[in-house]
């Protein structure tokens, strides 16, 4: 199956072609072609992602997107289509809230051939409204311009999968030998969580964040200490510098709800315990100077580090005693925190000691953030379940939930 995938949750615009065999059991993922546009540079200025910019870009570089996908796929090939006057009329309709974005795709669709794909997927939610409805609205008028049938995809389920791969080359995606049960934790900006997939594709969550998810408290916490957007690379760069130096850290923060019966967790805590010391010593919140040093980076490196520590701490001991309770033999870890080598390597080491027998499965490189092969896959097994959505019935849903 041929899978054309969309993906505009967030800041970043993805589109990708796959040719996808298997089943749960073993599949195989060819990746024809990826393309994506990260707007963190655009939103640099704001400090995070300002939902109305991230809408603007989406609408204006998915058709050229499209463009440079379809033809690193080779299937890009100069036709002229005539479009049905009622085809045109409903397009018209579903890119109505993006009637710039209209004209260009009405050209563009009418001057290249139908491409040999099965289906095209689309992630309908969880994420920011504003930009789920255009990746959704634009993957409804490719189903109509060119008849084929459209699967909508949880983000979450796409990172939970993914996670699942192994890189078997630089264009070849693999999962095998994995069974039910599988415990996920998913870790981003938006969301922290950790699910039960039994059986294949039910899911059942088993805890969450109360309040902040954990790369958003990193986020958070890279501002308070003048760090750039993203902070959560920055936080970790800082982290693992001190780690080097091996001295001890002066800095002892909590754990919230580590050692609760439940398996939710709360990041506020951590993030004020942050601001508290941050306001007992103003020298961690000043910004670098143009040479790149900051007044006290030792300090600086020293608090990273500890609240690094301290997210890690939690999630580990959470994670554990949920694999412990479900027997599950399999821990998927997914999302944009999942490449955090920090946190990696902290369940490696735990696992080892802990639960030998668990697999730990992370995505390949350069796939922990957003992007189009993970919702292409997540679209395929949807297909396979025959869960399609009408063309024009589908919704975007910023909260969606994978259980």
């Amino acid at each position: 199956m041929r899978i054309l995938s969309i993906e505009t949750s967030c800041d970043e615009t993805a589109i990708a072609i796959l040719d996808c065999h298997g089943d749960e059991q073993s599949a195989n993922f060819e990746i024809r072609a990826h393309s994506l546009l990260s707007q963190i540079d655009i939103h640099r200025e704001f400090g995070g992602v300002f939902p109305a910019v991230a809408k603007r870009e989406h609408a204006k570089n998915l058709v050229p997107l499209l463009r440079d996908t379809l033809e690193e796929a080779e299937l890009l090939h100069a036709d002229t289509q005539l479009l049905e006057e009622t085809a045109r009329v409903r397009i018209g309709e579903l890119l109505a809230r993006e009637s710039d974005m209209a004209e260009v795709f009405i050209e563009f669709i009418s001057e290249v051939e139908r491409p040999d794909i099965d289906a095209i997927t689309v992630t309908y939610g969880p994420g920011l409204e504003p930009a789920l409805w255009v990746g959704v609205n634009f993957a409804q008028a490719l189903a109509v311009a060119w008849n084929v049938p459209l699967v909508p995809v949880n983000h979450m389920e796409g990172h939970f999968l993914i996670a699942l791969t192994k890189r078997i080359g630089e264009h070849h995606l693999v999962i095998e030998e994995v069974e039910v049960p599988i415990l996920g934790l998913l870790i981003s900006g938006g969301h922290t969580e950790i699910d039960l997939m039994e059986p294949w594709l039910t899911y059942r969550t088993l805890g969450q964040t109360r309040d902040d998810a954990v790369g958003e408290a990193f986020d958070k916490v890279a501002r308070m200490m003048g760090l750039p957007y993203p902070g959560g690379p920055e936080i970790s760069r800082l982290a693992a510098r001190d780690r080097e130096d091996a001295s001890t850290n002066p800095y002892k923060l909590p754990r919230p709800m580590i050692d609760t019966p439940d398996y939710d967790f709360s990041f506020s805590g951590l993030k004020t315990a942050v601001l508290y010391t941050i306001k007992d010593d103003p020298e961690l919140a000043q910004h670098e100077t143009a040479e790149g040093a900051t007044a006290d980076t030792r300090k600086k490196e020293q608090l990273a580090r500890a609240f690094e520590d301290a997210a890690a701490d939690v999630l580990v001991s959470k994670t554990l005693k949920a694999l412990e309770e479900t027997q599950a033999q399999v821990l998927a870890i997914g999302g944009g925190v999942s490449a955090n080598m920090h946190i990696q390597e902290r369940f490696r080491q735990a696992l080892t000691e802990k639960l030998p027998y668990v697999d730990l499965r992370v995505p390949p490189e350069g796939l922990t953030g957003d992007n189009a092969i993970m919702i292409g896959i997540a679209g395929f097994y949807r297909a396979q379940a025959e869960n399609f959505a009408p063309t024009g019935s589908l919704i975007a849903n910023g909260n969606l939930r994978l259980a």
